[in-house]
C-alpha cells in the first residue's frame, strides 16, 4: 500500500446515512488496486455506522424479549461461543524461540527503536539510557527520539543525551506538525535504517537482553509484527494498579491462546515491533485514528501478516493510579478499538485474512463490544417486563472465561520468575478475584462508548497518559 493513502478521506457530510450504508455493500472490492486505494474510506461514516449498529443491537434485544423462542436463541448462541472459547483455552501456545547467541549477533538484523515524547522530562532520560545500553551490537540498532512539541525540558534533555549515545538521533517536531503519535512516527520512518521497527512509550522499562529475545521471533514465516508482554511497574501502589497488572496478565494469556489457534494477535503500543516490509505494505501508521496500535493490528492481518506474542521479555510501564485517569485512558482505548471495526468491516469479509482469523475476530467483536452495548436494552426490558435478563447465559460465559484467562495468565507470569507453590496459587486466586471485580469497569466503558459514538460526533484527538504519578490526561491535537 502506498504511504499516507488516508490523507484525503471523504468528508462525512457528503453522504446521507442510507447512501453511506448502501455504498458499503455495493462498492466492488475484487481488484487489489481498488482495495488499497479505498482502504480508509470507512473513516468518513463512523458516527452513522455506529448509530446503525446500536439501533440494530437494541432492536434485536427487544425482539428477543418479545419472541417466545428468544431465550433459546441466546442459549444456542452461547453454545457456539462456548465452542470457540473452549478451543482457545485448550490450545497449546507457541513456544518462544531461543534468544540470539553471541555467535548469531553478526548476522542479526538491524533494529530501529522509536520513542515519541511530549513533556516527558521526568522519565525520558531513564528510557534513553536504558535503550542506549542494550546487549545488542551498537552498529545493529539505533534509537530515534521524537520531541513532539514539548513545552518542558524534554528537548534539552534529549539533545544532551544525543551527545552521550552515538546511536541516539533526536528529531524536534515543529509547531505546525499534525498527526499525533502516528504523525511523529511516520515523520521519522523514512530516515530509519532498521529492518525491524520497535515503538516504546517514554515510561518503558526493559531488560538489557530485550532485543536478543525479540529479534528471533521475526524468523517465523509471515510474522509481520511482535507484541511483547506488558507489565505494570507500580503494581503495588493501589487497587487500580493491581487491577491493571491482572488485566495485562489476562491479555497476555488470551493473546497467546488466540495466536496458537491461528487467530488474531494484537499490538498494544508500548513494546510493539513491526518489520519494515510489513509496515510499508500497510502504508505506515494511520494518522486518522486515536489508537495507532489497534488500527495497525487490523491492517496487518488484512494484508495477510501474522502478529506474534512474546511472554518472557516484558516491557514495564507506569499504570494510572486513579479511577478518573483510568476512565479516560480506557475510553480512548475502547473508542480506538471500536473505530477499527467501523472502518474496516468490509475488508474483514473480503480480504485474505483467513477463515480462522475472521471467525476469531467476529467472536471477540461480539464479546467485547456488542454484548456490553446489548446489556442496556436487556436491562430496560427486564425492568419493564419483569423478566430475567435474556443475555444472562452469554454474560455468565464471558465472566467464566475471563476468570479462567486471568488466573492462567497470572500463573504463566509467575512461572517466568519462579515455580508455582500452594501459597502462590492462593495468592493468584485472590489476585484473580480482585482483578475480575476491577474488570467490571470495561463493561461500563464499552457500553458508554458505543452509545456516545452513535449520538455525538467527536473531534479526532490522540491523548497521552501523564507519567510519574500525575494520573490525568493531556497531549491533544
Amino acid at each position: 500500500m502506498s504511504e499516507n493513502y488516508w490523507e484525503n478521506p471523504q468528508k462525512e457530510e457528503e453522504l446521507d446515512p442510507i447512501s453511506s450504508f448502501l455504498s458499503e455493500w455495493t462498492d466492488p472490492e475484487d481488484e487489489e488496486d481498488e482495495f488499497r486505494s479505498d482502504f480508509f474510506q470507512g473513516l468518513s461514516g463512523r458516527r452513522k455506522k455506529s448509530a446503525l449498529i446500536l439501533t440494530v443491537i437494541w432492536s434485536v434485544v427487544i425482539l428477543l424479549h418479545l419472541l417466545s423462542w428468544g431465550y433459546w436463541f441466546v442459549i444456542a448462541l452461547t453454545g457456539l461461543v462456548s465452542v470457540h472459547l473452549l478451543r482457545i483455552i485448550t490450545r497449546t501456545p507457541e513456544k518462544s524461540p531461543q534468544p540470539l547467541s553471541d555467535e548469531n549477533l553478526n548476522s542479526a538484523p538491524t533494529v530501529s527503536l522509536l520513542v515519541s515524547a511530549r513533556n516527558e522530562e521526568t522519565v525520558i532520560a531513564n528510557l534513553i539510557e536504558m535503550l542506549g545500553n542494550l546487549d545488542y551490537p551498537q552498529d545493529k540498532y539505533e534509537v530515534w527520539a521524537i520531541d513532539d512539541r514539548s513545552s518542558d525540558r524534554t528537548p534539552e534533555i534529549l539533545d544532551q543525551l544525543a551527545l552521550e549515545y552515538p546511536q541516539l538521533k533526536v528529531v524536534h517536531r515543529t509547531a505546525g506538525a499534525t498527526g499525533g503519535k502516528s504523525g511523529a512516527l511516520n515523520q521519522v520512518l523514512p530516515q530509519t535504517k532498521g529492518e525491524i521497527i520497535g515503538v516504546f512509550d517514554a515510561d518503558a522499562v526493559v531488560e538489557k537482553d530485550f532485543l536478543r529475545r525479540v529479534v528471533p521471533m521475526f524468523a517465523q514465516e509471515r510474522i509481520g509484527a511482535v507484541q511483547v508482554r506488558k507489565a505494570i511497574a507500580n503494581e503495588n501502589e493501589n487497587f487500580w494498579t493491581k487491577g491493571q497488572a491482572a488485566e495485562m496478565a489476562l491479555d497476555s494469556y488470551v493473546q497467546q491462546q488466540r495466536i496458537g489457534l491461528q487467530g488474531v494477535g494484537e499490538l498494544r503500543g508500548n513494546g510493539q515491533f513491526v518489520s519494515r516490509e510489513a509496515l510499508k505494505s500497510c502504508g505506515g501508521w494511520n494518522e486518522e485514528t486515536i489508537t495507532d496500535d489497534l488500527d495497525l493490528t487490523v491492517r496487518l492481518h488484512l494484508d495477510d501478516w501474522k502478529i506474534g506474542f512474546l511472554l518472557d521479555a516484558p516491557v514495564e510501564e507506569e499504570g494510572v493510579t486513579s479511577a478518573i485517569a483510568l476512565w479516560h485512558q480506557r475510553n480512548r482505548w475502547a473508542e480506538g478499538g471500536y473505530q477499527r471495526y467501523l472502518d474496516y468491516w468490509r475488508y474483514i469479509f473480503n480480504s485474505p485474512i483467513g477463515f480462522g482469523k475472521r471467525i476469531d475476530l467476529l467472536f471477540f467483536v461480539l464479546l467485547q463490544y456488542i454484548l456490553p452495548a446489548a446489556m442496556i436494552p436487556d436491562f430496560v426490558m427486564m425492568v419493564m417486563r419483569h423478566h430475567l435478563p435474556i443475555l444472562a447465559p452469554l454474560s455468565t460465559l464471558l465472566c467464566c472465561f475471563g476468570f479462567n484467562s486471568m488466573f492462567q495468565g497470572l500463573a504463566r507470569v509467575h512461572l517466568t520468575k519462579e515455580p508455582l507453590t500452594f501459597s502462590s496459587l492462593l495468592k493468584i486466586t485472590w489476585q484473580t478475584i480482585r482483578g475480575i471485580i476491577y474488570m467490571l469497569h470495561w463493561q461500563i466503558v464499552m457500553a458508554s462508548i458505543t452509545v456516545r459514538m452513535s449520538v455525538r460526533p467527536k473531534k479526532l484527538k490522540w491523548v497521552k497518559t501523564v507519567h510519574e504519578g500525575a494520573g490525568n490526561e493531556s497531549y491533544e491535537f
